[in-house]
């Protein structure tokens, strides 16, 4: 398998309001020797923010004391949440998660600089549960899609709107299309639109009734038996895009969150070239098996420097801590995984 080598610790909280019970789940982008992190902050009210920080060989060099995105609409009072960014074609792209107390919805906020970001809305249509899986139904997707309608309206009622997280933008077009990868419960899946605009509730219903068709990953592993996730934004690869994803085991003493890789065709992101049979790596050290969620690492964001893969994710739901892998022996690994 492939060596994973601790960074450590990168991140933990501070007696900042913001920031003031955790810190997590991180959007990295690599810019000259800069690493520019966007992370998940939790304050004690239980309210996320978006902090930013700079790393330097993966020692804090910069640290601002406000957040840079917070809540300002109804639709994310409760939190942003779960940073990811992609620059193209000029322009990062940051989507997060929007939290209104009981839906999560995406959305994102685009920069030319990384300091001033412009909120763009939420993409993902406001339709419930109820009426999508019905869609689901009709579809190709399969029983394991209309699993988590029961389990989301036992939680919190019929009006619950499907849950969408996890998405990220490919770092380039494909037949001039953008390709934003979401999850919807429990794999992962890939829309194209010409524009952010063409999302609409419509939109988003059609390609709900040929979802079979945009399924990029599904569970299949020992490791992923409840669900899996996007992780990292794709990264291009002289053999594929590498995906690092997350993956959630049930188990009777409760879910654990594995990290895993997958290797996707570099003109068709829907063909996967390969993919890790085992995890990339699991929750061993204390911090990461001990803190405000038990059990968790959660890769969000990913950079490349001196042939070294890095991979920032959240540890316990508490701190940030970081990985890294030789990037040609991961590629090699998965594509034995054929």
């Amino acid at each position: 398998m492939v060596i994973v080598k601790n960074e450590g610790i990168i991140l933990k909280k501070t007696n900042l309001e913001f920031e003031n019970k955790s810190v997590l789940n991180p959007a990295c982008i690599q810019v000259d020797d800069i690493t520019h992190m966007f992370y998940r902050a939790i304050n004690h009210n239980d309210i996320s923010s978006i902090g930013y920080c700079q790393l330097k060989n993966n020692k804090v060099v910069k640290r601002l004391k406000e957040p840079v995105l917070f809540p300002e609409y109804d639709y994310e009072k409760k939190g942003v949440e779960d940073p990811r960014i992609t620059l193209l074609e000029g322009i990062y792209y940051l989507f997060y998660t929007a939290y209104d107390g009981k839906n999560a919805l995406i959305a994102y906020a685009t920069s030319k600089d990384l300091v001033h970001f412009v909120k763009q809305g939420f993409i993902s249509p406001k339709i419930s549960y109820d009426e999508a899986e019905d869609i689901f139904r009709r579809s190709k997707v399969g029983e394991r899609y209309t699993i988590f309608e029961k389990l989301y309206k036992e939680k919190e009622g019929k009006d619950i709107l499907l849950f969408e997280k996890d998405a990220s933008l490919f770092p380039q077009k494909f037949n001039h299309k953008f390709a934003l990868l979401h999850r919807i419960l429990p794999g992962i899946q890939i829309i194209y639109f010409n524009n952010f605009s063409e999302l609409t509730e419509d939109r988003w219903r059609d390609y709900f009734k040929n979802l079979g068709d945009f399924i990029v990953l599904d569970p299949l592993f020992w490791f992923e038996n409840r669900n899996i996730g996007g992780g990292c934004p794709p990264i291009e690869t002289k053999d594929g895009w590498l995906i690092i994803y997350h993956t959630v085991e049930n188990t009777p003493f409760g879910n654990i969150y594995h990290a895993s890789a997958a290797l996707l065709d570099l003109k068709n992101p829907l063909k996967v070239l390969g993919r890790l049979k085992e995890p990339l790596f699991s929750p061993k050290a204390s911090w990461e098996k001990s803190g405000v969620t038990n059990n968790v690492v959660f890769p969000t964001g990913a950079v490349v420097r001196d042939k070294r893969l890095y991979i920032y994710y959240g540890a316990a739901d508490k701190l940030i801590a970081a990985k890294s892998i030789d990037l040609t022996e991961l590629l090699i690994e998965l594509k034995k995984a054929l």
